[in-house]
């Protein structure tokens, strides 16, 4: 008899941040969320992370789906962030 299929993954295990501490994840500061943006950069659950935490309506304080939020706003990141989170994309 076949065995019962295992439980679904949920997409939080796939997420390119699971495993980061919450300091980095929940940052609100760019210079803190620098590891978690980075992360971000090639995460493959990046859709699926903002339909679920909805940062703007969940006034969310964190990094979600490769941007920074605080109090359910985009934060802006300065041009150097930017640059940084740019090159971990850009790597294989």
């Amino acid at each position: 008899m076949p065995s019962a299929p295992g439980p679904a993954t949920d997409w939080r295990d796939l997420a390119a941040c699971a495993g980061l501490p919450d300091h980095v994840v929940f940052a609100r500061r760019p210079k803190a969320a620098l590891p978690a943006l980075r992360a971000c950069a090639g995460c493959a659950v990046r859709h699926p992370c903002l339909e679920v935490v909805d940062p703007r309506a969940s006034w969310f304080d964190g990094v979600c789906a490769g941007r920074l939020w605080r109090n359910g706003r985009e934060v802006r990141i300065s041009a150097d962030a930017r640059t940084a989170v740019r090159v971990k994309e850009q790597q294989p």
